[in-house]
């Protein structure tokens, strides 16, 4: 497999897990988290803004799989790096969620 298949499944399963707490949020009507927020990557930002960054998300998921790293579900290897992607990435986004949280600029 090119290394090109190999970074784009990888990234392609994080952008997957990126999606997820963006449009949950987002459909939900609450604010969350993202690089839109005042300030970026700390602030709240509204539900619409939040639907919006989840499909881009979404969107650049599929690119990356379908088209770039050409995923077929078939293939472990294909399979384990995505997995492998959307695992450490969704274990980054649940600290990063609940250290924004924390912090006393969340609490204002």
């Amino acid at each position: 497999m090119p290394w090109y298949s190999v970074a784009a499944c990888f990234f392609g399963g994080a952008f997957l897990a990126n999606f997820a707490p963006h449009f949950i949020a987002g459909v939900s009507g609450l604010p969350f988290y993202s690089p839109f927020g005042t300030p970026p990557f700390r602030g709240l930002s509204s539900p619409v803004v939040n639907v919006f960054y989840a499909l881009f998300n979404l969107a650049v998921a599929y690119t990356l799989l379908a088209f770039v790293g050409g995923f077929e579900p078939r293939r472990t290897a294909h399979l384990a790096l995505s997995a492998a992607g959307f695992a450490l990435a969704s274990l980054g986004i649940a600290r990063s969620a609940a250290k924004l949280r924390r912090s006393p600029a969340a609490q204002r």
